[in-house]
This record gives structure tokens, C-alpha cells and sequence, in this order.
């Protein structure tokens, strides 16, 4: 009896060691996420804002999903500009910051190789004020093109698109609403030839914007519109090409003029006529 009892003993401590082994074995192995300090906007923040340490802070972010060009140091970025908005929480990356010593506000905010120009609008230039800092439009200019051999024809045509507008007026920052803002005057961001030809057209024509989507990059280069097709609708008018004068065989030399002898009011005049070539 005794015997039997300590044989089932024995039998249900080797069971029990089995199943621990087998459960031990199946069970998943918990691992302990490391975390690193990342640098963050404390609050919304606007273009070319100097950051300063109360408007940042850190976050705890898995180490080996850190994104390139991150900070976990609020000093490595206190005294940088920001060129571009930012929300609260928002990553604080390396391409978002202005280089050290370039100052603060809308100079700051202008990437290396880039111009800003103003322009002068009104209330439809400005497409009802919905164009802020930060939407992206295509720039229109109407004019009078008598390189076109059509003079008196008004002609529309889009010679720039997908500009950034960075500032309308004096702000640089959009309102929180998404109301109008009328303004006077709209500064974009181009590149320096852009800034010749906006230049030319706002001496030489009358500018338009079109509000575009902001996430909208196509080049579209539309047709140019002409009145005489608005109004009339008559085909757009084409550029008047100069006849060509057929080149004169060689040896076969200008014949002579003729001169005759003309008296005008009692004065001889000699007024020469281009002579014929021999048939």
C-alpha cells in the first residue's frame, strides 16, 4: 500500500516537471522595449520662430525607431529657426530647423538657393483672401501681347505654378480657422529666375493667383487664353512669321536701277527706280 502510494507520488512529480518543461517552452519570451529621449514642440509654433527650451520638451520613443535627424537634446536646438509650421507634439527634425545664426522670422524661414518676392493684390488677386502662409498657388498674368504679331488681343497665360506663399501682409502664420485674411500684399517663395518673370509681368501685365491643393504638385503649362477666342470664338491667333526672300542665284548679280529725272515745283529732283532682272 505504502509502496503503491510512493510509486504515484513519484510518477506525479515526473508529469508535473514535463508539463512545466513543455509550458516553459511554448510561453513567449517577454521583451522589454528600451526607450530614448526625443525632442518635440511643446506648443504650436509658427515660421521662423527661435526656439527657445519652454517651447520644447521630450518624449520616451522606442530606440530603434528613432527617425533620422531627430534630437533627444532640448539644448541641440534652442537658438534655431524654424522653417516651417509646426503643431504641438510635432517631431523636431533636423530639416524643419534653420542652420545656427541665421536668425529669426521670414529670412530664417527662406531655404539656401531661394528668393522671396512680394506682390500687390486686391481682394480678387487674393482669391477672397483664402490665400494664407502656407497654401500653395499658380501665378496668371494678362497683358497686351503684341510679340505676338495680334496687336490690340488681351492674352491670359499661367507662367508659374505651385509657388509656396510664405507670407500674406506682415503674417506669416495662417488663421486657426481657416477665415480669410485680406491683406494687400502676398510674398512667395521662388527660385531666382522665377523672381525675374514675376517681376516682369507684375511691370508689364496684371497678376492673377490660383488657389491650388497644397498636396496638388502637377505641372499642368495650360493653353493661354486670347479675347479673340473668349469673345468671338475665333481660333487663338498665331504668331505672323516674316516672308523669307529666296536667296538670288549666284552669279546672277542685282540688274541696275533706273534714274529719272523728276521736276516738283520747278526743282529737278532724281529719284531711282529698281531695275528689272533680264527674263
Amino acid at each position: 500500500m505504502l509502496v503503491g502510494l510512493a510509486v504515484a507520488i513519484v510518477v506525479a512529480l515526473f508529469a508535473s516537471h514535463y508539463v512545466y518543461q513543455q509550458v516553459r517552452r511554448t510561453s513567449p519570451v517577454v521583451v522589454v522595449p528600451k526607450f530614448a529621449p526625443i525632442v518635440v514642440a511643446a506648443t504650436p509654433l509658427g515660421l521662423g520662430t527661435l526656439l527657445k527650451a519652454s517651447d520644447l520638451r521630450t518624449l520616451d520613443w522606442p530606440v530603434g525607431q528613432l527617425p533620422s535627424g531627430s534630437f533627444g537634446r532640448i539644448e541641440d536646438c534652442v537658438g534655431r529657426a524654424l522653417v516651417t509650421y509646426v503643431v504641438a507634439n510635432e517631431l523636431i527634425l533636423e530639416h524643419k530647423l534653420a542652420r545656427r545664426g541665421a536668425g529669426a522670422g521670414l529670412p530664417a524661414a527662406i531655404p539656401e538657393g531661394m528668393r522671396a518676392v512680394s506682390i500687390r493684390v486686391d481682394d480678387v488677386v487674393e482669391v477672397a483672401g483664402f490665400v494664407q502662409p502656407g497654401t500653395m498657388v499658380d501665378v496668371m498674368v494678362t497683358g497686351d501681347p503684341s510679340m505676338t504679331g495680334q496687336p490690340g488681343i488681351s492674352m491670359t497665360r499661367t507662367f508659374l505654378e505651385d509657388l509656396r506663399v510664405l507670407a500674406t501682409g506682415q503674417q506669416v502664420e495662417q488663421d486657426a480657422a481657416g477665415k480669410p485674411q485680406t491683406a494687400t500684399v502676398v510674398t512667395l517663395l521662388v527660385t531666382p529666375e522665377e523672381a525675374n518673370l514675376l517681376a516682369l509681368a507684375a511691370s508689364n501685365g496684371k497678376i492673377h493667383l490660383a488657389l491650388r491643393n497644397t498636396i496638388d504638385t502637377n505641372q499642368v503649362n495650360p493653353a493661354a487664353a486670347y479675347s479673340s477666342s473668349l469673345f468671338l470664338h475665333a481660333p487663338q491667333p498665331t504668331v505672323a512669321e516674316k516672308p523669307v526672300a529666296a536667296p538670288r542665284p549666284a552669279g546672277n548679280p542685282a540688274p541696275p536701277p533706273y534714274v529719272m529725272e523728276i521736276i516738283r515745283g520747278g526743282k529737278p529732283e532724281s529719284q531711282a527706280f529698281p531695275g528689272k532682272a533680264n527674263q
